[in-house]
């Protein structure tokens, strides 16, 4: 199988003056990308590093991230993305854990003393080196959200990335003609790799910046201005973003992440919009099941090309037509397991019973290995590949892979907090959120804080109940069950432990405006001072803000008008002056952008 590089210097061959990767102001076409990624590549090696070590990159979202990605493949070495959101703590565990050689980073990491660092502009004069690499050499290390409250590091090789790529192609995920590509995900997260890596097939990446990332009316004009041919995002995410592209072109859609509703299949479907479910757990290569979405309702799909796919019992048998099994996944796909967890990797990477013959094993051996995924899955009408559930307390929240365990060992680690739970809730339907549960003498306010300081944004519960006790089962094991409503326990984060009166002072439409904040947060005594993201809101509660808003009081509303608000008051305002202007547009139609032929 071709490696990605040698895909890249063909690219940069056939096209050198076609641009390679869009980001803000800022157009590199493949010649001078390359240039800087050769350049930067021989500072790496100047620096020591060589084949199989690992670097870290810490870098905003600008046209230096693609660069630094690249030059680290072409030091021969594996990059451990560092996203600049993350708390310092965290940080400083992933540098610490993964036993970095050097540091690409703007401004550097005080987490990483000891290590060289390098900025992202960082060159080295000298011809251009090729990479002593093999396919079983990592190209990545992701951490991933830990059942024992620490974070564990996936190491996918590189023939893994290149497979994946293949697969996609060969299906006619990827469609033959160069497209422009919506780089959507985090760095952070294993779905960015099916983003970015399109530049080594000729692909132009446009790298979309936080704020556009954050604000569906500024994604939808980025679309439309730069021509996005294929756009990666949740579900959830869709649901922000179908607003605003109504009456333009939509991008083929590649969905995953989450399960897709079936309202946002129907609709989907039903109008012609281009999309892809996909599904692949991070030790996979992001990607090992995918379907069009059209026809029948949800499902999985079937394995890309070189994936087998095995739903089995407790004692790995398989299960027969309509029974729930555990799926298991098996082919080029799979990562090397978690950095230096051997144990762990050996629970979750189990012996595959179903291949007489396996692919190449990290130490040059013959076997066959298949990942056990925790997902739970059937074969339904028509032989359909329908999720289930899981086997664990591993959920996904908006496109999220959390371990309720690693939020909860979070928790009881902070300063006062006796014991802990966590479980999630649903305020409103289809609004999945952490609540998080504790005893001892603290507030929730302070934890929330404190929390913010040691776990990335979407660990934190969106409310913290203060219990005088944790119920408890016959056997003395947390009663989950048993837990009161979030908010409903002695005291809770957000307003909710605040006491105030709803909407202090005012009357009607005020009222009315914090009712519905109340309803969508699943809190009480909202104030006109309370900021919607600071008492657990996030971009799809603020959708169902709008749109229950835009229903009761017949209003022509934008996401917009919510999200630069600054308080509840000045919400309120905005909502006064739209009902003065008139009433609301029923729920828009989509325009599908055209089929390409055999895609």
């Amino acid at each position: 199988m071709t490696d990605l590089l040698d895909r890249l210097r063909d690219a940069v061959a056939a096209h050198p003056e076609r641009t390679a990767v869009l980001a803000g102001a800022d157009r590199l076409d493949f010649a001078e990308l390359d240039r800087r990624t050769a350049a930067l590549a021989r500072a790496l090696r100047a620096r020591g590093v060589g084949r199989g070590d690992r670097v870290g990159v810490h870098l905003a979202r600008t046209a230096d991230l693609p660069v630094a990605l690249l030059a680290v493949w072409r030091a021969g070495a594996a990059y451990v993305p560092l996203d600049p959101a993350y708390p310092a703590e965290r940080l400083a565990f992933m540098a610490t854990d993964a036993r970095l050689a050097a540091l690409i980073s703007a401004d550097g990491l005080p987490a990483a003393q000891g290590v060289p660092v390098l900025r992202p502009d960082a060159a080295e004069d000298g011809p251009d080196l090729p990479p002593e690499a093999d396919p079983l050499d990592p190209a990545y290390v992701i951490y991933t959200s830990g059942s024992t409250g620490r974070p564990k590091g996936v190491e996918v090789p590189r023939g893994a990335v290149a497979a994946l790529v293949a697969a996609l192609e060969a299906t006619g995920a990827y469609r033959a003609e160069p497209a422009v590509v919506g780089w959507n995900a985090s760095v952070s997260f294993d779905a960015s790799v099916q983003q970015w890596a399109r530049i080594c097939r000729g692909d132009t990446v446009l790298v979309i910046g936080e704020k556009h990332r954050a604000d569906p009316a500024r994604l939808a004009a980025l679309l439309a201005e730069h021509a996005v041919t294929d756009l990666d995002l949740t579900p959830s995410h869709w649901e922000l973003l179908r607003e605003p592209l109504t009456g333009a072109p939509v991008p083929r859609l590649f969905m995953g992440g989450e399960p897709v509703p079936e309202r946002t299949w129907r609709e989907l479907a039903d109008t012609g919009v281009d999309a892809l479910n996909l599904y692949g757990p991070t030790e996979c290569t992001v990607d090992a099941v995918t379907a069009p979405i059209s026809g029948p309702g949800p499902h999985l799909g079937e394995p890309l090309p070189g994936v087998r796919l095995h739903l089995l019992d407790e004692k790995l048998a398989p299960v027969a037509g309509g029974v729930v099994g555990e799926l298991y996944l098996a082919g080029p796909g799979l990562a090397h397991g978690y950095l230096g967890r051997p144990g762990l990797t050996a629970g979750r990477f189990v012996a595959d019973p179903f291949a007489a013959d396996g692919p190449l094993l990290p130490d040059g051996g013959q076997g066959g290995r298949m990942y056990r995924t925790g997902d739970q899955a059937r074969r339904g009408e028509g032989g359909r590949l329908e999720y289930v559930g899981r086997v664990d307390r591993q959920v996904k929240l908006r496109g999220y892979r959390i371990e309720l365990g690693e939020v909860e060992h979070a928790l009881a680690g902070l300063e006062g907090v006796q014991a802990a739970a966590v479980t999630v809730y649903e305020p409103a339907p289809g609004d999945r959120r952490l609540a998080g549960y504790v005893t001892g003498g603290v507030t929730a306010v302070e934890l929330t804080e404190r929390l913010r300081a040691t776990v990335p944004a979407h660990l934190v519960p969106s409310v913290i109940t203060v219990l005088d006790a944790l119920p408890l089962t016959p056997n003395g094991k947390v009663d989950l069950a048993a837990l009161p409503v979030p908010g409903a326990g002695a005291a809770s984060s957000g307003v909710a432990s605040s006491g105030a009166a709803a909407a202090e002072g005012a009357g009607g439409l005020a009222e009315q405006v914090a009712e519905v904040w109340g309803t969508v947060l699943g809190v009480t005594g909202v104030r006109p001072t309370d900021d919607f993201f600071s008492l657990g809101g996030h971009s799809l509660a603020a959708l169902r803000v709008v749109h229950l808003l835009r229903r009761r009081l017949g209003i022509e509303l934008q996401l917009r008008h919510l999200l630069d608000s600054a308080d509840l008051a000045a919400f309120t305002t905005t909502v006064e002056r739209a009902a003065e202007a008139g009433t609301a547009a029923p729920r828009p139609a989509l325009t599908a952008r055209a089929r390409v032929s055999g895609a």
